[in-house]
């Protein structure tokens, strides 16, 4: 059964251009994967952006080569683009088996590492989750997981150990899971589990820290399990 072809959304004019071109492309392509409005495994082909956004070819395949770094895109030689197939329930499971593995003991080691600066760094993540403009919810969403991604990846980075950043950095887990569901509850309850977070690294409270980043990410889990019901 072949793939559905999609590119983007159909009512959406050109690309605003007050940045990098090229950021402005993938920041629109990475919402609507993100989203769903590109689903999992569709194709997308570059003649269609081009005409769609007005632009020409090498922002659109700079935008989908930093896509497909991030394991949202995948190419095919002498195929094209499509978007990357949805996780499985076993790879949800595997991801999160991961992440209670490693994060965890992460938070514990940020905590004890934990000064102003670094505090303020976290703090200005979860602010600018909060701060999201909600008059496009899709626009909201596909924001609040970048900026999920990056506080999580902050913390890992004030852990101090590389192998453990850069393990969790590239199973690409943190956007495979936001695919999962479009639904307020991610985000919302998303808020305040990383305020608990924040706290106890701010108070420098590694078994706290550890705790909290424990709860966040079974409770994340739980949230999105429905998914593949």
């Amino acid at each position: 059964m072949s793939q559905p072809e999609t590119t983007a959304d159909q009512h959406s004019a050109g690309i605003v251009r007050p940045n990098s071109l090229a950021d402005d492309v993938y920041e629109a392509i990475f919402q609507r994967l993100i989203s769903l409005k590109i689903e999992p495994g569709a194709r997308i082909t570059v003649d269609n952006l081009v005409r769609e956004f007005n632009v020409s070819h090498t922002p659109i395949r700079e935008a989908l080569g930093r896509l497909e770094g991030e394991g949202l895109v995948v190419k095919t030689h002498l195929i094209g683009y499509r978007a990357a197939p949805q996780i499985t329930r076993r790879q949800f499971d595997e991801l999160y088996e991961l992440r209670l593995l490693l994060e965890p003991h992460g938070a514990a080691k940020a905590a004890l590492a934990m000064n102003q600066s670094k505090a303020a760094v976290l703090r200005k993540a979860t602010v600018a989750m909060r701060g999201i403009d909600r008059s496009d919810e899709h626009l909201r969403y596909s924001t609040f997981a970048r900026q999920d991604a990056l506080f999580h990846d902050r913390i890992m980075e004030f852990a101090g150990n590389e192998v453990i950043r850069s393990t969790i950095s590239f199973q690409h887990a943190h956007f495979h899971i936001f695919r999962l569901m479009f639904h307020e509850r991610v985000t919302e309850e998303a808020l305040e589990e990383h305020e608990a977070i924040l706290s106890a690294l701010a108070d420098a409270d590694g078994e706290r820290a550890r705790n909290a980043m424990k709860i966040h990410i079974e409770r994340s889990r739980d949230r999105l399990i429905p998914a593949f019901k």
